[in-house]
């Protein structure tokens, strides 16, 4: 073999490498800095959700995607409550750690009216007796107004848990209260407000507690109208693109935020790593289109919320509905150890076949479960629309899920690689 075809061959498996390593780290650059404090968790304090909006739209017209009309958005609003303040816990003279030892429950109110939240406010902690709540909360109005009622809700059946958290809502709505818990945190967003505070507090901790005093210092601020955009990208056919359908390949941006000024939720696998997802993509088709569909990108927002940019898209269509041939809603892509779940499975069943034999022929991932219908992202209201959708999230052993350890440094990307080949193939033999 000639020395120049060696020294070419050589050149050119280096470029290919250098390449696919200088991919590969773009699409983790792209995580982590959606991931970092400047984007305060892509939540509604602020203006974080705002901030990764515009960050996708610039990423999304640097790759060559074009928008669907004059602008990369699409913006509609709804109401929120947040917490931009003071989050300050100290239970019997220990300070606590926000989202590791308490959670502030998504509709809580302040610890005090606007006039008076500078110092915030102390209470005595008066643990309930579970009998008498389980019966009723007459017993325990009205409050007085020092006092912070303690429930505790484990060790119950389910139907008694059930009842106790029904009730807890009810104690809320004219005392403040504090469940104790042995349960992972979990944290979500809430379109409606308290108007008294509501905590939840660690067992372990609650145990530890050095007397009955309990001093909160805490700052809510209700939106009533908070501006929202979701995100769009369009690759074009390369034939005949006016008279060819779509097909749909989307992903939530938005997360939880921030719970007070110093803690924030960063949303590394829920769902930056979607996003990624969506880049690489987008990185793959807009070098080489479909001849046959459209394809879309849409980066959704408000979904941590109720699945709300995806219903105002179904309700305010930027295509004809009856023009997507498919829709792929891509969520928690940044680990699959052990492959990977695809809801509405048994509804598209040949779809989920051809998915399947794409995985048999190179093992791109581990497994393919399958799953029924579920009202759990932002394919749901596509498909209650008509529209055939997948919604594929991975599994694996990273179990951080809405709360503060859900870190950029926790992402494996262990089957990141073979996803996006085994999505694109999914795309183009669809």
């Amino acid at each position: 073999m000639p020395k120049d075809f060696v020294r070419l061959i050589f050149i050119l498996l280096f470029f290919s490498t250098f390449f696919s390593f200088s991919q590969s780290d773009q699409i983790k650059d792209f995580t982590k800095t959606l991931c970092s404090p400047e984007f305060h968790g892509r939540g509604y304090v602020n203006g974080g959700d705002s901030i990764a909006a515009e960050y996708i739209a610039k990423s999304f017209k640097k790759i060559g995607l074009k928008p669907v009309r004059k602008s990369y958005f699409q913006s509609f609003d709804f109401p929120v409550q947040t917490f931009p303040g003071a989050c300050t816990a100290i239970l019997g003279g220990d300070t606590l750690r926000p989202g590791i030892d308490y959670l502030i429950t998504p509709n809580s109110g302040s610890s005090c009216s606007t006039s008076q939240c500078l110092n915030g406010k102390s209470y005595r902690i008066v643990t309930c007796n579970l009998e008498k709540l389980y019966d009723s909360i007459t017993s325990f109005y009205p409050c007085p107004p020092n006092v912070m009622i303690a429930v505790k809700t484990f060790g119950l059946s389910s139907d008694s848990l059930k009842v106790i958290k029904n009730r807890l809502l009810e104690l809320s709505s004219f005392a403040p209260v504090v469940e104790i818990t042995k349960d992972k945190f979990t944290w979500s967003v809430s379109q409606s407000a308290n108007s008294y505070p509501f905590f939840q507090i660690q067992d372990s901790i609650f145990q530890k507690r050095k007397g009955d005093s309990f001093f909160l210092h805490l700052q809510t601020k209700f939106i009533k109208q908070h501006q929202a955009r979701n995100v769009i990208g369009y690759i074009p056919a390369c034939k005949k693109p006016k008279k060819n359908p779509f097909i749909f390949i989307t992903a939530h941006y938005d997360h939880l935020g921030r719970m007070g000024a110093d803690t924030y939720f960063p949303g590394a696998n829920d769902n930056a790593s979607g996003n990624a997802m969506l880049l690489a993509l987008a990185e793959k088709l807009v070098k080489n289109p479909l001849t046959d569909y459209n394809i879309i990108f849409v980066a959704f927002a408000g979904e941590e919320v109720g699945l709300l940019g995806s219903k105002y898209m179904t309700e305010n269509p930027i295509v004809p509905l009856n023009k997507i041939r498919f829709l792929l809603n891509l969520d928690i892509m940044g680990s699959g150890e052990e492959g990977i779940t695809v809801v509405n499975s048994t509804l598209f069943k040949n779809e989920f076949d051809q998915l399947n034999s794409i995985n048999d022929s190179s093992k791109f991932v581990s497994l393919i479960k399958p799953r029924g219908p579920a009202a759990n992202s932002d394919h749901y209201f596509f498909t209650q629309a008509g529209v055939p959708a997948f919604f594929i999230y991975t599994m694996g052993p990273n179990k951080n899920y809405h709360d503060v350890f859900d870190t950029y440094n926790a992402l494996s990307f262990k089957a990141f690689d073979g996803m996006s080949e085994l999505f694109e193939l999914f795309i183009r033999k669809l």
